[in-house]
């Protein structure tokens, strides 16, 4: 506990937050980034789907807006945005800390499967273009999981303090 008390509440919270920001941005940049790799292959053969797979890359970037917003509610609810910070206790900040863990984790996860995901619909989208829309449903399925981490984090943070 004293190495808590050394650090302080508000230095743990500030860490909940920014993990909550950074993890989801990692999951969303590797998602886009598989699902780019895979429209990169589709868009060499056939340039004039460009607008589906753009759709398809975008997708698993919603995580890391996701960890952003609720970077931005832990930073208000904590007092930092707006200049009314108080000295957070050691069991406030490990509240905003784990507050934040929902999104962090359900953020750089979900991002990343969900990249996966929209590197196969976009197979589908080359193989059987009139069934993209398909794939584009297994994608929002693995966004819905993404859409709770999102819930849980915001209203652990309403009762944060």
């Amino acid at each position: 506990m004293a190495f808590l008390e050394s650090c302080g509440g508000m230095a743990i919270g500030l860490l909940g937050a920014g993990l909550a920001a950074v993890l989801a941005g990692i999951g969303s940049a590797k998602g886009t980034g598989i699902a780019g790799e895979a429209g990169t292959g589709l868009l060499s053969e056939d340039p004039s789907k460009f607008g589906k797979v753009m759709i398809l890359q975008v997708i698993p970037g919603t995580q890391g807006l996701y960890g952003l917003v609720v970077w931005f509610f832990a930073m208000l609810q904590m007092g930092v945005l707006d200049g009314s910070a108080m000295d957070l206790t050691v069991t406030e900040g490990i509240r905003y800390f784990v507050a934040c863990l929902p999104m962090a984790l359900g953020g750089l996860f979900s991002a990343m499967a969900q990249g996966r995901v929209a590197a196969g619909s976009i197979n589908i989208l080359a193989k059987k273009p009139d069934d993209w829309s398909k794939g584009m449903i297994l994608c929002i399925t693995v966004e819905f999981y993404a859409i709770l981490s999102l819930l849980a984090s915001f209203l652990m943070l309403i009762n944060a303090r």
